[in-house]
């Protein structure tokens, strides 16, 4: 069976070129594509030019302001990026039938037995690259065994020497051994640079096949895909490159560094699976309105609206399908674009449901110079199915009643998820769990059926309303409740005591709260008119006490 080969297609200057297609030739000055970072804009993409002037990315706007005052600059639109990636892939479908796009700029191909149609694996590599190339798309290509050492090839193969600024980094050294290393490093005074592990420049971005390790070896441990912390770790355990930590003993590894790194390493290395999953054409439920002349009135993007979100509508409608999150684009005439993205508590066709959430947005948009092109998107929709309650006229009029309130708590929960997010608005759920503090599931409203009444399950005690970890009382250690204790600084005197309910631990969970055993709950009440929910622990694998978990009101 041939071994499997994956390509993956890295654009690093994807934001730079999509720009710079539309806006042809900048007589060769310097370009960058800027994103916000905060209250800071920082550099995402750099033309060759920028590059060449000393700026880099992720570096600031103003620092880079200061080393080239003729950098020109533009706003990052991630959404048209995305649909500009998005356009590559079904390009890419020329060399591959399996293409799967992979955010933010690089795709991953499975050109298992389709290098032999272009003449081999190198290639179709300089035929991707120049077709790229002659589109004004520069693209920098990566072959192996696995998706993970693909991309590793593509982003890290073929760099000069590791610089690091690690702990034991040789500025960082007494004086007389820094002189003595500085004779040993000629290649940085004009030396030929030294082959082996200590030079990346002879490296393939073709690994042949079933010598993925050996290629991988050389790579700095940033090529698995590991966060910048994890990074930064293994350099100052003097862990530079892939090899070094193939030949480490796993356990250590995993206990210090976690799971992830693990896991990052067998991808990489192909002992672990990694599927390359094609995304397929999915529906697309959008609309436009190009106007005319520039807008920038609240009551003329709400005219234009109108206009919009019924047509949105029929759309969705003729294919079953209701919104759960819409998106508005504005194009201002100086060809950047603002949006707004509102999220719906339940799917919905109807204009009347959309239009007053997005007129609650509108004043985050800012229309620049004027407006020329609005767009309005369904970017997440679900199956919408109508229902006909049946039968007697009581049961429909009931049946009718609980879906008017049920659209009604919908449409509160998307107004206030449009001002706070829908992720801040939670609903209880019953759990099958005698545990107090386990009977109940919090769970997203817009994402949740609402409980039936009658269905929560009735405790043979009443519960308190606040219910917080247990915490220590001081009192006797005796199982009835005592006639003075202290809490939380305080010494209460006991009025009057109900109980006990008896509440046993799950004995198949090891759970850590529970292994002072058996707990006997009593309501409480204090001469200062407290209602306090006291439990007795009766001890197991902790000593006995008394605990204070709740109050009434």
């Amino acid at each position: 069976m041939p071994h499997r080969r994956i390509l993956s297609v890295w654009f690093p200057r994807l934001g730079v070129d999509r720009l710079m297609r539309r806006m042809g030739d900048l007589n060769g000055a310097p370009f960058a594509v800027v994103r916000e970072v905060g209250q800071m804009q920082v550099l995402s993409a750099l033309c060759p030019v920028a590059q060449a002037a000393g700026l880099r990315v992720d570096q600031p706007l103003r620092d880079a302001h200061a080393l080239c005052a003729g950098l020109i600059t533009r706003a990052q639109n991630p959404q048209a990026e995305a649909a500009f990636l998005d356009a590559l892939s079904r390009w890419a479908g020329r060399y591959s039938p399996w293409v799967a796009p992979q955010p933010p700029s690089s795709l991953m191909l499975d050109v298992t037995g389709c290098a032999h149609l272009f003449g081999g694996e190198a290639a179709l590599i300089t035929q991707l690259t120049d077709a790229a190339a002659a589109m004004g798309v520069s693209a920098i290509c990566g072959l192996a065994d696995t998706p993970g050492a693909a991309w590793a090839l593509a982003r890290y193969a073929g760099r000069g020497p590791v610089a690091d600024r690690s702990g034991d980094a040789i500025d960082q050294e007494a004086r007389a051994t820094r002189s003595r290393a500085a004779k040993r490093r000629h290649w940085e005074r004009g030396g030929t640079v030294p082959q082996g592990p200590a030079s990346l420049h002879t490296a393939p971005r073709i690994s042949p096949p079933g010598q993925t390790r050996q290629a991988l070896a050389p790579l700095p441990v940033a090529a698995l895909r590991l966060d910048t912390e994890q990074v930064a770790q293994l350099t100052r355990l003097g862990l530079r490159r892939i090899g070094d930590l193939t030949g480490q003993p796993r356990a250590p590894l995993a206990r210090r560094f976690g799971k992830g790194l693990i896991l990052r390493m067998d991808q990489a290395l192909g002992a672990v699976p990694e599927p390359i999953s094609p995304c397929s054409a999915a529906p697309r439920f959008a609309t436009r309105l190009t106007l005319p002349d520039p807008i920038g009135l609240h009551s003329d993007i709400l005219a234009a609206l109108d206009r919009l979100i019924p047509r949105l509508c029929e759309m969705l409608r003729a294919k079953g399908r209701g919104a759960r999150q819409v998106r508005l684009q504005a194009w201002r005439c100086d060809d950047t674009m603002g949006w707004i993205e509102i999220g719906l508590a339940r799917p919905a066709d109807q204009p009347e449901r959309i239009t007053p959430l997005l007129a609650m947005k509108l004043e985050e948009l800012d229309a620049g110079y004027g407006i020329d092109i609005l767009r309005l998107e369904a970017t997440r929709t679900e199956a919408l199915h109508s229902t006909r309650p049946a039968g007697h006229l009581d049961a429909a009029r009931t049946a009718r009643q609980q879906r008017d309130h049920g659209s009604a708590l919908e449409d509160l929960i998307g107004r206030m998820g449009a001002r706070i997010g829908l992720d801040a608005i939670t609903r209880r759920h019953p759990a099958s769990s005698h545990i107090p503090e386990k009977c109940a599931r919090i769970l997203p409203a817009a994402f949740s059926q609402s409980t039936p009444s009658g269905t929560w399950p009735h405790p043979p005690a009443p519960r308190p309303l606040l219910l917080w970890p247990p915490e220590l009382v001081g009192a006797s250690e005796q199982a009835h409740p005592p006639a003075q204790f202290r809490w939380r600084g305080q010494t209460h005197d006991l009025a009057e005591a109900r109980g006990p309910e008896r509440i046993a631990p799950e004995w198949w969970l090891d759970d850590p709260g529970w292994r002072n055993g058996v707990r006997d709950y009593w309501q409480v009440l204090t001469q200062t008119g407290a209602r306090l929910w006291l439990f007795y622990a009766h001890g197991a694998a902790l000593g006995p006490g008394w605990f204070c978990q709740g109050e009434f009101t």
